[in-house]
């Protein structure tokens, strides 16, 4: 029955949003600056006949994902050396900050002078989501009990251990949580990275591409493509990290 409602409100929600888009279409009247819902789905349809569109689409997932994997290892490692080093934490806080508060697109046109346009949409995902998990592991590490960590200096404890029981539960809602935010926001980042670099076969080129020649329905399709792909990354990771989270609660408790 819960399912039921479930399907029924997404269905609800979905048609309303369609409606509001036909309605805007409508007032606008010009189909080839905002195209109707169904042409664009038909767009949309049109490009996954094709095996371009496949190519396309893993090319991108392939860029963002690679930054996101590189910026969560360089994350871990720096929040590990900064915690023990408190000097080199205090210098590198005012980088993290300025690269939260720059401009994406700064860092698109500066990097687009420095390295090739291919390897910008991993860069910038990588920009993106680096102060994310340093700034919230930083935190959790901060928020370690002093207490228990004396009480883990004065029994000896090993240092997997201690890693497992004390060290790795207490950061562990700051990495979920990190992850979580930043996941969307490296997609979005890299797609516009990409729109603006324009690489070689990526769906932020083919965005670029369809806008300059007006092609409004493509423009469309492949945006449309974006915002299905993020629902489905963030649906699955939160998925595959409540899994995960199960599992190691059950194993704390057997």
């Amino acid at each position: 029955m819960k399912i039921l409602k479930k399907i029924g409100k997404l269905l609800f929600i979905t048609a309303f949003w369609l409606g509001v888009w036909m309605l805007a279409a409508h007032k606008m009247g010009k189909p080839l600056l905002f195209p109707y819902p169904k042409e664009v789905l038909l767009r949309l349809w049109e490009l996954m006949q094709t095996e371009e569109f496949y190519k396309i689409t893993v090319t991108s997932l392939g860029n963002v994902f690679r930054g996101i994997l590189i910026a969560i290892l360089l994350g871990v490692a720096l929040s590990v050396v900064t915690f023990r080093i408190k000097p080199l934490r205090d210098l590198l806080l005012p980088a993290m900050t300025v690269i939260k508060a720059t401009p994406v697109a700064s860092f698109i046109v500066l990097a687009m002078i420095l390295i090739g346009s291919a390897k910008i949409p991993t860069f910038i995902t990588i920009l993106i989501v680096l102060p994310v998990i340093w700034t919230n592991l930083d935190e959790g590490f901060l928020k370690i009990d002093p207490k228990l960590r004396e009480v883990t200096k004065v029994y000896r404890m090993p240092f997997f251990r201690r890693l497992r029981v004390l060290t790795l539960p207490s950061i562990k809602p700051y990495f979920v949580s990190a992850c979580r935010s930043s996941i969307g926001l490296a997609w979005k980042a890299g797609v516009a990275a990409e729109i603006i670099a324009m690489p070689k076969n990526t769906i932020g080129t083919m965005i670029g591409e369809a806008k300059l020649y007006i092609e409004s329905a493509t423009m469309f399709a492949w945006t449309l493509t974006v915002i299905l792909l993020s629902l489905v990354i963030e649906f699955l990771f939160t998925r595959l990290l409540g899994y995960l989270v199960k599992t190691q609660e059950a194993k704390e408790v057997s």
